[in-house]
């Protein structure tokens, strides 16, 4: 027994108690547990996506699921004494498991290109797309409005079998994501029916958290979310059930989870609650639209109920007041109205809950952008899952246009066979009876800046491109006439 200290063989010489052994057990498996959970971190579930940018701000938004904190680390690229980070704790667990959250990076250098890292628990998070995004530069009263471009579309279907409709899918796959991701633009406006909740889904307050969750998780959106920042509004089935109206019971918790998913400036006003709000681009004023959480239903005879709306009196005075402010600013060249259902266009067939069904709310915006002469406007609509481009002529020598664009990926039709090819209104050779996006493209000198339109479909081929200058959406000055000799 050389070399074996006294002590050893006292204690091996004493029995050990049946409880002292039952709580050196415990001890090691409570030290088992806890090494465990101090060492497994929770997962990202969707994104990171860039939600909107201004001079000295963006938000980034992401979802996790059992983490306990989450960083980003950021910086002006190539400049690492600008970094800075931004921590959530214990963050929020949605009615459906998982954890959305938003980062709100703050006082950012204006006109910047930042690069960004995520970790969750420790863990640094690596993706193989690039995390950065750039600020706004100050261009106002100082510089020529620059070039910029976005992506606009609607009605994305997403296949989930377990709470589809039986027969075939009505989402037509996914890859038209990735094609947007690739194409450069610096935005994408999301029109509405970004996804669909299903009967199982809008019955309940976790279905429909699920379902956001669901879809925003899907893989072939997550390089599209990184790759740009994101603006949206909303149509019925992101809303609610189909062609819903203000009576959904549940549109409280629609609105919350809309809110929590996307990252637009603003929503609705403090005693007028929807997704309503705006923002700014270059020299051009987005006013995003709520169609559904003030709207009459679409059956009501408006022949009988003149004050039919779909809209509400209280956004409609906030958006021609919008168009005054935007209109007296200057800098503001183009102003896009984006609503989830077609307003210009005029027919009423095809299952469509176009503003032909609320021509009172129509004719009456319309008319106030004659009287107080509001140039620059374009409507930007979705809901009807095909693409077309209406222009509707004025009585002071210019136009307003509507670009409808839809489906992402949702079940389509061919609108060139259907009563709305007959529309009066429609630009030939623009209607798209398939999936697709659109890109638009605000370009030239500051004199003659234009609006380039490009359609192409889900394997990205071009289906059409049309040029709105802005001189067709302004007052052309009278005629001058000649003085006899």
């Amino acid at each position: 027994m050389i070399g074996v200290p006294r002590g050893f063989l006292f204690a091996q010489q004493r029995p050990v108690s049946h409880r002292a052994l039952m709580r050196l057990f415990s001890f090691f498996a409570l030290l088992c547990v806890a090494t465990h959970l101090a060492s497994a971190a929770g997962t990202l579930v969707s994104g990171p996506m860039l939600g909107y940018r201004a001079h000295r701000e963006t938000v980034i938004v992401l979802e996790t699921r059992d983490a306990r904190e989450v960083r980003i680390d950021y910086q002006v690229e190539g400049r690492p004494e600008t970094a800075r980070s931004k921590t959530i704790t214990a963050p929020w667990v949605s009615p459906a498991g998982g954890q959305p959250m938003k980062f709100v990076l703050p006082l950012l250098e204006m006109g910047s290109s930042y690069t960004y890292t995520l970790t969750i628990d420790g863990q640094l998070q690596t993706v193989p797309y690039p995390l950065a995004f750039k600020t706004t530069d100050l261009w106002e009263w100082r510089k020529a409005p620059p070039d910029f471009s976005f992506l606009f579309g609607s009605c994305a279907y997403l296949n989930d079998s377990a709470y589809d409709r039986p027969g075939t899918p009505y989402g037509k796959g996914t890859e038209i994501f990735r094609h947007m991701a690739e194409s450069g633009a610096d935005f994408t406006l999301w029109g509405g029916d970004n996804l669909y909740l299903r009967e199982a889904d809008y019955s309940s307050e976790s279905g429909i958290w699920y379902r956001y969750s669901h879809d925003r998780a899907t893989p072939d959106l997550q390089k599209l979310y990184a790759a740009m920042h994101h603006y949206a509004t909303w149509d019925d089935h992101d809303y609610g059930p189909d062609n819903a109206n203000q009576s959904f019971e549940f549109k409280d918790v629609t609105l919350a989870a809309f809110k929590t998913y996307w990252g637009n400036p603003t929503y609705g006003e403090t005693d007028n609650p929807g997704v309503y709000g705006k923002f700014v681009w270059g020299d051009a004023a987005f006013f995003l639209m709520d169609d559904r959480t003030h709207r009459d239903d679409t059956t009501l005879d408006q022949e009988k109920n003149p004050r039919k709306t779909a809209w509400g009196d209280r956004q409609i005075t906030w958006l021609k007041q919008s168009l005054l402010h935007a209109k007296a600013l200057k800098n503001y060249r183009f102003k896009f109205i984006v609503t989830g259902g077609q307003v210009v266009q005029s027919s009423v067939k095809d299952r469509s809950e176009t503003h032909e069904l609320y021509r009172r709310e129509r004719e009456e915006l319309i008319d106030f952008i004659q009287v107080n002469k509001i140039t620059g406007v374009i409507f930007l609509t979705g809901d009807v899952h095909h693409t077309g481009l209406y222009r509707r002529p004025l009585g002071d020598n210019r136009s307003i246009y509507e670009l409808t664009s839809s489906p992402f990926s949702s079940g389509s039709w061919n609108a060139a066979t259907s009563e709305k090819a007959r529309d009066p209104l429609v630009v030939p050779g623009t209607l798209v009876g398939t999936q697709n996006y659109c890109q638009l493209r605000l370009t030239g000198p500051k004199d003659a800046r234009a609006v380039v339109i490009r359609c192409y479909d889900k394997s990205n081929a071009f289906q059409w491109e049309h040029t709105i200058p802005a001189a067709d959406l302004e007052i052309a000055p009278p005629a001058k006439t000649s003085s006899a000799p």
